[in-house]
Formats: C-alpha cells, structure tokens, sequence
C-alpha cells in the first residue's frame, strides 16, 4: 500500500506521530455499508431491552476506560487533560440522556379512536430509517458523534461512522468501545479517510446521514441530498456567534469577564458555540474591555498534560492556526491583543481581540481563539448587529434585567440563547442546534431522537369496518 492510502495522525502540541492506518476508498465503504444493511434488519427486530442493555454496556465501558479514554482524546486534539475528561464524562452520560429522549420524543402511544364506532385503536409508532452514516468533527472527536450514534442505535439503526481525519484514533477506540459491550458485528462500521472517503459514504446506499462540521461541507451535503428527499440529513454547522454585554452593573464587571473569556477562548475556540463577536455599549465598555483583557494576560497556553494546567491548547494542527492568522491578517481593525503563533512550527496561538466597531467583517466562523469587539451607541443597533449573520446557532446577553432578555430572546435569531452565561454553555437534556448555516431544523442533543426515527400512524381495529353509507345504488 502507498504511503497516500495511510491516514496518519500527529499530536498537535509537539508534532509526533499518534496513529497510522488504512484510508477506505469506495470499494470499502460500499463494503461496510452492505454489512450494515444485512444487519440493520436484525438489529431492527432486537427487543428494546436488549438493544439498552447493549447501550448501557458501552456507558459502563467507557467509565471503566475513562482515564485512559481521557489521555488519548487530548493527545489527539491537544485539548488539556481536564477538558478531555469532561468529553468522557459526557460520552457516558449520553446514554441515559438518550434512553430518556426516545422514550418522551419517540415512544409508542395507542388510544382509542373516538370517530370509530367499531372501538378501533389510534397507534403512533416509530421506525428506524434503517442505515445512517455518521460524519464526525475533530473538535469532540468522541461526544458530538456519540450523540448521533446512542440515539440511532437505540432507535434500532445500523450505522457507519467516520471520523473527522484528523482524530481517527479516537474514532477507532470508541468503535471497539461498542464492540467490547456487545454490539452485535455489522451494527456500527467504521471507515476511515478524509473528504473522499466521506463524500464515497454520503454517496453509498444509506438511508440518511448525521453530519456535525463546516457549513461548507454542509452547504454540499444539501445539495447533494436535495435529489433524494427520501433520505434523512441532520446539520450541525458552525456558527458565527454574537455576546451582547449590556448594562452589567459594575459589580458584575468580573464575573462578565469571565463568560466573555469562556464564550470566545474554551477549546482554543475550536467550539461552533464559541463567541466570535462581543457587541457591548459604546461609553460604558472600557472597564469590561480591561477585565477581558487581565483574563487573556493571565491565561496559560500549553500541551495537554501540562503541570500547572493551561486553560486552552493548540489548534488541531498548523493548517488551522494558518487559516487563522491568515483571517486576522484581512482584518482592518484595532488589536488590543494580537493573535500570533506562540511555537515556531506548532499550531500554539495567542487570544486575540480585535476593536472592529465601524469596520467591514466577513461573515464568517473563524475556527479559533479570535474574538471581535463592536461598539454601539444603542439596544437596536446591538440587536441588528447580532443578527448581521447568515448564521443562527448560538448568541447570548450579558447583564439587563428579564425584560431585557425577553427582548433579546424574541429578537435573537439563534437555536440557543442564553442569559448570563457563556454562548457555549448547553445542556444535553435539551434540544441543541441552529437555524440559517448553522443547521437544517435537526437539532441534536435531546431531539436526536426525533431524526433517528420515523412515526408511523394508523388506526387499528379487530375486524374490518368502513363507514361506506352513501353512494352506491
């Protein structure tokens, strides 16, 4: 085999190769996709008690793995260790998240039919669509496509899952992590490979897809499945996410500085919730301006397993970061601290903030630690400047009183809206997705369950009956 028909993957906090394998072409993916399908019926029929118990399995798996589970996903993505043990925790916890969704978003209700006079039933049932493929993203490379995953196989789907080339170990270890709880062999399969591989899979005989990524890859996927209606498509894009900080008193000077900083710098940015614009007063700003900025100044940058711990990585590898100072280099704006690389050779950068208020911006997700200020003279023009996006995934006040949130929350277009705390903060127990580029009105988290399987109505009577009165001589 060619070394270009190796996928490899590197560590990005000191370059050194992690993991090596086979990239699956065409033929391997219709391969896999065919072993789904033959077991996809099987699995169908599985009683839902057993197919939990198999899922409960896997949430006991990985609490058990869970350290070294941990260790493996921040080698990969240079994530620090605490933020990597947060993702496992939310892996297992997905599972009871996700039984507890099916059975409120997706279980099975038979009543009597009222216009019936023979005492029929009215039965609503759900199906799985039968073969979904998974396309994963690197910044969680283990819990954002375990969100798809728990739900479509408790919904009694076959799936085929590839990861985002750029954490193929931790996909691979999370498919052997179903295979040890006993997921039967054909159920879950896994390809390997870059935009071929996954375009080959959107491509194969599947009844739908669960992508989380770019709104790019998004953006093709939908036309691409525009001429197959019959197949289920579930978006999660980017976002390019405003934080309006508003009337925060000054006793709370502080602690707005700190959801700024998560908002805009948790995962080196690399989270499509993150913050990438901070809309604030014009005159009453500066001394929220200055506690953000005291916060990046005291912020530790470095590797994964680092002794004290830094608050962010690296980018995911040097591309990122180039695509990163390449965007900032375009920007006209005022920086009052620059995004720079920080390790010659390695995808380590600094928190940038830049003063854009009266300038162009590109409408556009920067994938990393880059946050823009904009200055307004009014709630209007906040407002308009918040909704200035082609996206909708996530936005955020600072500060006000309920009235003024409920103006924000009636006027905000995004799929999550919170209130004094981080854009990035979302809970699994509740639906999770956008509107515009940020998605297709699939949202994941609690509502998976409602795109991982199909109802089925129909009114059911013991013996045949139809009320034919009229018309017949």
């Amino acid at each position: 085999m060619s070394p270009s028909e190796r996928l490899q993957s590197f560590r990005p906090h000191d370059g050194s190769l992690l993991w090596e394998g086979a990239v699956a072409r065409a033929p391997e993916v219709e391969s896999a996709v065919a072993r789904a399908r033959m077991a996809a019926a099987g699995w169908a029929r599985t009683p839902l008690e057993a197919r939990l118990a198999i899922v409960r399995r896997f949430a006991a798996r990985v609490g058990e793995e869970s350290d070294a589970f941990a260790r493996l996903i921040a080698e990969e993505t240079g994530k620090p260790l605490w933020e990597a043990k947060g993702e496992v925790a939310s892996v297992a916890a997905k599972v009871a998240i996700s039984i507890e969704a099916h059975a409120e978003r997706t279980g099975s209700r038979v009543r009597p039919f009222a216009a019936d006079p023979q005492g029929a039933l009215q039965a609503v049932r759900h199906k799985p669509h039968g073969v979904l493929a998974v396309l994963g993203p690197y910044n969680f490379p283990a819990h954002l496509p375990n969100g798809h995953i728990v739900p479509a196989l408790i919904a009694g789907n076959a799936l085929v899952f590839k990861p985002s080339e750029l954490t193929p170990a931790t996909g691979a270890r999370m498919a052997a992590l179903w295979a040890e709880a006993g997921l039967p062999e054909g159920v879950l399969g896994l390809v390997q490979g870059g935009a071929e591989t996954g375009r080959a899979l959107a491509e194969a005989d599947i009844d739908g897809l669960l992508f989380t990524g770019s709104a790019g890859t998004g953006l093709a996927l939908a036309r691409q499945f525009a001429a197959t209606p019959q197949k289920i498509l579930a978006l999660e894009m980017g976002g390019n996410n405003p934080l309006v900080a508003w009337d925060v008193p000054p006793g709370g000077v502080e602690a707005a500085a700190r959801v700024v900083v998560q908002s805009a710098y948790l995962s080196a940015g690399q989270r499509c919730t993150c913050a990438r614009r901070l809309i604030v007063a014009d005159g009453r700003h500066q001394a929220l301006v200055e506690a953000v900025v005291a916060l990046i100044d005291r912020m530790r940058i470095g590797a994964p397993f680092d002794d004290p711990e830094p608050f962010m990585g690296p980018l995911i590898d040097n591309r990122a970061a180039e695509r990163m100072l390449a965007a900032a280099a375009r920007m006209p704006g005022r920086w009052i601290r620059p995004l720079a690389r920080l390790r010659e050779g390695l995808p380590f950068l600094s928190p940038g903030l830049v003063d854009m208020t009266g300038l162009p911006m590109a409408d556009e997700e920067h994938f990393g630690p880059l946050l823009q200020l904009v200055r307004v003279d009014s709630f209007e023009e906040a407002l308009a400047a918040a909704n200035a996006t082609r996206f909708g995934l996530s936005a955020a006040l600072l500060g006000g009183d309920r009235a003024l949130f409920d103006r924000f929350w009636g006027e905000a277009r995004a799929g999550v809206v919170n209130w004094n705390r981080p854009t990035n903060g979302a809970a699994s127990s509740a639906p999770f997705g956008g509107v515009g580029l940020s998605g297709n009105h699939r949202p994941s988290a609690f509502y998976a369950a409602d795109y991982c399987a199909f109802p089925v109505a129909g009114i059911e009577g013991e013996a045949p009956f139809a009320p034919l009165a009229k018309g017949l001589d």
